[in-house]
């Protein structure tokens, strides 16, 4: 029914549901960049990756910036899902986090693939 809807242009429904099939795919890689992006910060720092735009210079804070803005959907994220002392989880933070993250994501998905079509030959 889905490949039926989104091939068919005859119906009101498909461009709705194009349109999400192409949000949710630009959110899936603007997440999937931040998470990689996060793994592969900490390998080459051997530190935590954290929101955070301080640095000893101007370019360590600039790029503590990138990194903030880059892998902030992922870091966001996990922060959400960070156990209290109890073992329990606070519903509304991960609701929370979870609406920024995917949010955020979706602007770092577009910037990429964006920059990607720009990039590459036609």
């Amino acid at each position: 029914m889905l490949n039926k809807l989104l091939t068919d242009g005859s119906k009101s429904e498909a461009p709705v549901l194009r349109e999400l099939v192409v949000a949710g795919f630009i959110m899936s890689v603007g997440l999937c960049l931040s998470a990689m992006g996060t793994y592969l910060y900490q390998w080459r720092t051997n530190q935590a990756a954290t929101l955070r735009y301080d640095g000893r210079t101007l370019l360590h804070c600039f790029g503590n910036l990138f990194m903030s803005f880059a892998c902030g959907p992922y870091i966001v994220l996990q922060m959400g899902w960070q156990q209290e002392r109890d073992g329990t989880l606070k519903l509304h933070m991960a609701l929370m986090s979870a609406f920024i993250a995917f949010g955020w994501a979706f602007l770092t998905g577009l910037l990429f693939i964006g920059a990607y079509l720009a990039i590459i030959p036609r």
